[in-house]
């Protein structure tokens, strides 16, 4: 396993425990959720930390490939579509999901509980879509090389070592 998968599959537990705590705040109604600011502010953080996790595993897969480097949070679940790594119809979603990242981050003092809370209660199911397709694209085989792509990686890494710096 490489380095670069190793923190991936790190990073896909720290997602799913982050799913899972999100879901123990899901059977909350939306008045105590609103009313209780420990609720909200605990499903914010997480959320922003899950997104995280997504953004961090798609940066470390398109350094492993050797993927066209993001210029963007966005842009990097952009690449992973263009390399069929997650699904078309994953992308608009995922999309919204750094830009609500941002949101979280930086215009904290704006958050709508109503988004949070709906977000809450629909979309957590995205993480597990995205979880499932870095899984699918690690373990897939390559069909014209015979090789999986952990093979593949392998001989790509060795292909593309960089000279040692003085």
């Amino acid at each position: 396993m490489s380095d670069e998968e190793g923190i991936i599959q790190a990073r896909l537990k720290l997602l799913d425990d982050f799913k899972s705590k999100l879901l123990e705040l899901q059977p909350t109604d939306f008045n105590e959720y609103v009313a209780n600011y420990f609720i909200h502010k605990t499903a914010e953080r997480l959320l922003e930390t899950a997104i995280a996790a997504c953004l961090d595993i798609g940066r470390h897969l398109i350094a492993e490939e050797g993927f066209r480097y993001p210029e963007e949070n966005k842009e990097v679940f952009r690449v992973l579509a263009e390399e069929k790594v997650i699904p078309p119809d994953l992308l608009a979603r995922l999309e919204d999901m750094a830009g609500f990242r941002n949101v979280l981050v930086h215009g904290y003092a704006r958050i709508d509980n109503r988004k949070v809370y709906d977000i809450l209660q629909t979309r957590l199911g995205d993480f597990d879509e995205f979880a499932r397709a870095i899984v699918a694209y690690l373990s897939r085989p390559v069909v014209d090389e015979g090789q999986t792509v952990r093979e593949r990686r392998a001989t790509y890494a060795v292909r593309r070592k960089r000279p040692a710096t003085r």
